[in-house]
């Protein structure tokens, strides 16, 4: 897969079948426009996904961005998974903000991308204060010689799968639902860095990896799942936040292993959230945060003993 960062000056296709939107998380209603693309292929096409970096909304309200459900590294891997052969990320800045829908259309799809078909969202709108929609989408096709098709909408119990609301159960810890929203379960993926090995001191070593999907949906001491690369998954227990109680400052995922503990620093950990066991807090002492890590590790054992799940 290719990925293209910024406006090039190049042609990036001779041809393509292309979907655009932000991809946050690439959940089910995601990779049914893709799913749609695919089916719209022909031989000599790329498969190209248009999106935005940052997210639009984030450009708009920098004071109260929205969480996010993937970093650029995340979605990017995910898209690759879905089936896109080419992945465009516009940095979205003023300049973008200001580009009129026809302007994008005739720059991005056509001229860069030699469109021959664009699928969308019954939702999507572009172009300077969202001017564009699918009917403009359709008449432009028409002069430029694309076809617009609109995906249908994924649906799950009547609700519309969506990344905002995905967000919205997440903030609840209600993991199982965005399980199903999704598609997977919701997971943070990133390289294990070295630390200053306060948890190996206090007995309970951690693999630790930078957050950097932010703001995080997230923030806690949860049970989790984990895997280094494609290996087997292991029970655990995991802090995702700043970590007050010892003075923490990044935002950091600290995931403690409850029976396997070899060097992984470097490796790539993937992390699913099965429950949220509480909100991060302050301990006068080590001895008062160490009983409550024991605390913590026993409910989360007891949690994913009733998952029933195999780590072997």
């Amino acid at each position: 897969m290719r990925v293209c960062r910024d406006r090039p000056v190049v042609r990036l296709s001779r041809s393509s079948v292309v979907t655009i939107g932000n991809f946050d998380g690439v959940h089910r209603g995601h990779r049914a426009l893709i799913d749609r693309c695919r089916s719209l292929q022909g031989s000599g096409d790329d498969l190209a996904v248009v999106t935005f970096e940052p997210l639009p909304l984030a450009f708009f309200r920098p004071d109260e961005p929205p969480s996010r459900l993937s970093s650029p590294a995340e979605r990017i891997r995910l898209l690759r998974e879905a089936g896109a052969g080419l992945v465009w990320i516009l940095r979205f800045d003023r300049r973008l903000a200001e580009v009129g829908a026809e302007e994008f259309v005739s720059d991005v799809l056509v001229e860069s991308l030699g469109a021959r078909h664009v699928v969308m969202g019954d939702d999507f709108r572009f172009g300077h204060k969202r001017q564009g929609d699918l009917a403009l989408m359709r008449r432009l096709g028409a002069r430029h010689g694309f076809e617009a098709h609109v995906a249908d909408t994924v649906t799950l119990d009547g609700q519309r799968i969506s990344s905002g609301a995905i967000r919205e159960a997440l903030a609840r810890s209600d993991f199982a639902h965005a399980t199903r929203l999704l598609g997977r379960p919701y997971a943070i993926t990133g390289r294990v860095l070295r630390g200053r090995q306060l948890g190996r001191r206090l007995g309970y070593p951690t693999a630790n990896v930078a957050v950097r999907a932010l703001p995080s949906p997230v923030l806690g001491v949860f049970a989790v799942r984990a895997r280094v690369a494609d290996g087997a998954w292991r029970a655990g227990v995991a802090n995702l936040g700043r970590r007050p109680a010892v003075g923490g400052e990044e935002l950091l995922l600290e995931v403690h292993f409850f029976d396997y503990g070899p060097d992984l620093y470097g490796q790539r950990l993937e992390t699913q959230f099965v429950a949220k066991l509480r909100d991060e807090a302050h301990f006068d002492t080590m001895e008062e945060l160490v009983r409550q890590m024991k605390k913590d590790e026993a409910r989360a054992r007891a949690i994913l003993n009733d998952e029933q799940w195999i780590t072997e």
